[in-house]
């Protein structure tokens, strides 16, 4: 009896073991808000996409820019993940004419709170983040710029989900030398309609980033559908509420993961 039970057990193993469910892809490239999940350990998730908007600026003529977004995310852990961001190609027409690279910078996020199941508590993590001093005016300001952005991720009923970051910045400045503290707070709220189907709109402030600047408020909606685990495409519209911004803007793009 005793080796029957032995080896309907060694039977049954691999079929529970193939029954594990994938965890869904979750793109941090969609929108303005960064969640807690990381791409896990010894998977890799490549993010790229494109953007394209107009700004009126008083005074100016209207300024257009194209730009090309990737972004490469690696597991240390299941907790912890490092990631490489940037802008290799930006077109921009209008007041300035420039074709260059945008910013590129250094990421890392560690996941310190995981949720319960049925828990009103959120999931917590933190951002670190550093861009590097590669581009110069109008495209950047060839400073270097470090912040830390705190992440909380809040599951709710009937499919939604509500994300919220909040952090600092210390922004480099060019005409005087020095860094201005830059505040950034984000929000958004998205739904999940099906397994492969999201709805997400958020909201972003942002300090002045420049001395002689203002705050901003951007909004943007947008969709992620994912036809497989491991494959998210997603395209949105933004628009800035107020402060400097594009008066609207779109993004699409496709993230891919490997190794899980």
């Amino acid at each position: 009896m005793k080796r029957a039970v032995l080896v309907l057990g060694l039977v049954l193993l691999p079929l529970g073991a193939g029954a594990v469910e994938v965890e869904p892809i979750s793109p941090d490239r969609a929108g303005f808000v960064t969640g807690t999940s990381t791409v896990g350990a010894g998977a890799v998730q490549l993010e790229g996409g494109v953007a394209y908007g107009r700004e009126r600026i008083a005074a100016s003529p209207t300024q257009r820019r194209f730009g090309v977004e990737v972004a490469v995310r690696g597991g240390l852990t299941e907790r912890l993940e490092v990631g490489f961001t940037g802008e290799p190609v930006v077109v921009q027409r209008g007041g300035d004419n420039v074709t260059d690279h945008g910013n590129f910078g250094l990421t890392a996020k560690y996941r310190f709170l995981d949720a319960a199941e049925g828990s009103w508590l959120p999931s917590l993590a933190v951002l670190p983040f550093v861009t590097l001093p590669v581009n110069e005016p109008p495209l950047g300001s060839g400073k270097t710029d470090v912040g830390a952005l705190l992440l909380a991720s809040f599951g709710q009923p009937a499919h939604f989900n509500l994300d919220l970051n909040a952090g600092l910045v210390a922004v480099g400045q060019s005409r005087p030398s020095g860094y201005l503290l830059q505040a950034v707070i984000v929000g958004g709220l998205s739904r999940d309609l099906t397994d492969r189907f999201t709805l997400f709109s958020e909201v972003l402030y942002a300090s002045r980033d420049e001395r002689d600047g203002r705050d901003r408020v951007s909004l943007d909606a947008g969709v992620i559908v994912r036809p497989t685990p491991a494959v998210a495409l997603d395209a949105s519209v933004v628009t800035t509420l107020a402060g400097s911004g594009p008066e609207w803007a779109l993004r699409g793009g496709v993230s891919v993961r490997f190794g899980r």
